[in-house]
């Protein structure tokens, strides 16, 4: 049973919350990160998506979101360096904002990686299904993804999966990631290989010639459709950040993570760019046959093109490629957000047993028991009210990516204010970088939520004529605010800024004389 939580320290102690310590290098962090962001299973579900917006603007419309992801990633860097922290952007936050901006901030990080998750197991689902279909020649078998009793039961059972191997530690889940991400990569690699080959040969459906006018963002776009595109691109960038919350389980907590971080982000750009070009060159952008452009197509645009790029057999490795990247996905998802609920119930944020910890595995056993039950109830809402669940979750969570990375590129700047111009790299790294990165993410946020209010934006899917994407980004967002009051209410130390301040210690070896029990369970 679990044993009594000790309530988080008064006036700024450093909270030790029992996480394991010296686990995760710059590799393997790395690796989890591109694991979070499942290049897999995001391409398949964004292409389709950002090529209705954009066309033969896909590469970029994927640098355009590239940009505000790189130059947060060094506000994140900065102010790991500073503070190591699982709870990452809601500490963050905390110290630079106080608690009401800090809470908020936490909600969005916690509602975006449920909505994401959501969004993984769907695609997992597909092709899940679509895997065992081409494997037994049974074409109807692909058709029960489509039935929405089959496809919530499989799912919740997905995540049951998922669920349990997070709380076997994250040393299992590093060791189980470098397989399945380590996969995917070289399948996506080969499969643009062969798509290249095939235009080479003349015999791609579309045949297109390379140009540079693909990356060009300024030419043959309208605002309106460059913003919608744009949300797709940083949805399909999300999920680098998982770095940063494993910072007290790293190596090095001031630097790890943070180029970790770099190295995801850098190495799921490149990735992008070469399939974006290598499909658009080999299929096109048109809306018939395996035209990236194809509504049929859409949501699933590898299992259009495995097979006529790889074959009967090469598609099916791709097809378990997508599933593993999705499985992979599934289950580095739950880091985050079982992360920031520890951080946010050790420092009396949440309730406070989100913040117990299991000692044989010194990971938060409940919060990821919690993070998968609510993932279970959201999917299985949505999946009854929408009937396209993936484009209406892809286009919520950009709004709630957009809203956590914005007030943690703004916490960076004010953290930092008083040492802002001391040198050029504090002129650079804390300044300019951050508060452009938050700039553009805030002015996307804003157009998302009043794209958002049009069910046309969406599936089509509304209540009382408002689109459903409106009430799963903002409309959270608003239940929230709702939610905060009564944890104030009910917790109300952390509100009064007794408990998480700037000065409370980092991670570091001075603050461990001055600790907080870990709060285990038995």
């Amino acid at each position: 049973m679990a044993a009594e939580l000790p309530s988080p320290p008064r006036s700024g102690g450093h909270v030790d919350k029992g996480l394991a310590t010296n686990k995760v290098g710059t590799l393997s962090g790395a690796i989890l990160g591109i694991s979070c962001v499942a290049p897999g299973y995001t391409l398949t579900a964004s292409i389709g998506l950002i090529v209705a917006a954009v066309g033969l603007k896909m590469p970029a419309i994927f640098i355009a979101g590239f940009i505000p992801m790189f130059l947060t990633a060094y506000a994140y860097r900065e102010l790991n360096r500073e503070s190591p922290d699982c709870g990452a952007s809601f500490t963050w936050s905390t110290k630079s904002f106080g608690p009401y901006v800090g809470w908020m901030c936490g909600w969005g990080m916690v509602v975006a990686t449920i909505i994401v998750l959501s969004n993984l197991a769907a695609i997992a689902v597909q092709f899940f299904y679509l895997f065992i279909a081409r494997l037994l020649d049974a074409p109807a078998i692909a058709d029960l993804a489509g039935n929405k009793f089959v496809n919530i039961a499989t799912t919740l059972a997905f995540l049951a999966i998922a669920t349990w191997i997070s709380s076997r530690g994250i040393t299992t889940s590093e060791r189980v990631q470098f397989v399945l991400v380590g996969f995917q990569m070289i399948v996506l690699v080969v499969f643009a290989a062969v798509a290249f080959y095939h235009v080479a040969a003349g015999d791609a459906p579309a045949n297109l010639s390379f140009s540079l006018d693909w990356f060009n963002p300024f030419t043959g776009l309208t605002i309106a459709a460059f913003a919608v595109g744009l949300t797709g691109s940083i949805f399909a960038f999300w999920g680098w950040d998982t770095c940063l919350t494993l910072g007290e389980e790293c190596k090095d907590p001031q630097r790890t993570p943070g180029r970790a971080g770099l190295v995801c982000v850098l190495s799921i750009l490149v990735t992008y760019l070469m399939i974006a070009v290598a499909s658009m060159m080999y299929a096109g952008v048109g809306d018939t046959g395996v035209g990236l452009g194809n509504p049929d197509n859409s949501e699933n645009v590898f299992g259009a093109l495995a097979e006529p790029i790889l074959g009967r057999w090469g598609g099916l490795v791709l097809f378990l490629a997508v599933l593993a990247s999705s499985a992979a996905s599934l289950q580095t998802t739950f880091l985050p957000a079982a992360r920031t609920m520890l951080a946010m119930g050790a420092y009396g944020a949440f309730p406070k047993k989100l913040s117990v910890i299991n000692p044989r595995f010194l990971v938060p056993s409940f919060a990821t028991a919690v993070a998968g039950a609510l993932t279970a109830v959201f999917y299985t809402v949505v999946t009854v009210l929408s009937e396209r669940t993936l484009l209406d979750t892809i286009a919520a969570l950009g709004i709630m990516i957009c809203w956590y990375y914005g007030i943690t590129a703004f916490a960076c700047v004010w953290y930092f204010r008083h040492e802002l111009f001391s040198s050029a790299r504090n002129i650079v790294f804390k300044f300019l970088f951050p508060l452009l990165g938050g700039i553009m993410l805030i002015v996307v946020f804003v157009i998302s939520v009043g794209e958002s209010i049009n069910p046309e934006n969406g599936s089509g899917a509304a209540i009382g004529g408002v689109g459903l994407v409106f009430f799963m980004g903002f409309g959270l967002l608003a239940l929230g605010v709702v939610l905060m009051l009564v944890m104030r209410a009910r917790q109300p130390a952390f509100f009064r800024g007794e408990i998480l301040t700037r000065s409370t210690p980092a991670l570091t070896d001075d603050a461990s004389s001055n600790v907080t029990p870990p709060q285990q369970v038995g």
